[in-house]
């Protein structure tokens, strides 16, 4: 199991989470940040528990990419 988590409010709108992890990661129309899809949020963390292992690659380059690190990446 993969889990995802993005501190979205710290997020600069820089695009690279959504171009390395499209799967995962959206940009907001509303306010250009980030959005992490079927997450859930709480104290402003947004989490993702993705079972399927195969989605690790794309989302450490976007951690990786990420220019404020505001996206952690764990394999449990």
């Amino acid at each position: 199991m993969i889990i995802i988590t993005l501190q979205r409010d710290k997020c600069i709108g820089c695009n690279y989470c959504s171009e390395f992890d499209p799967e995962n990661f959206r940009m907001s129309k509303k306010d250009g940040k980030s959005v992490l899809l079927r997450s859930k949020e709480k104290k402003g963390f947004f989490t993702l528990k993705n079972p399927d292992d195969n989605c690790q690659e794309a989302a450490d380059k976007a951690a990786k990419a990420c220019p404020v690190k505001i996206i952690s990446v764990k394999k449990i």
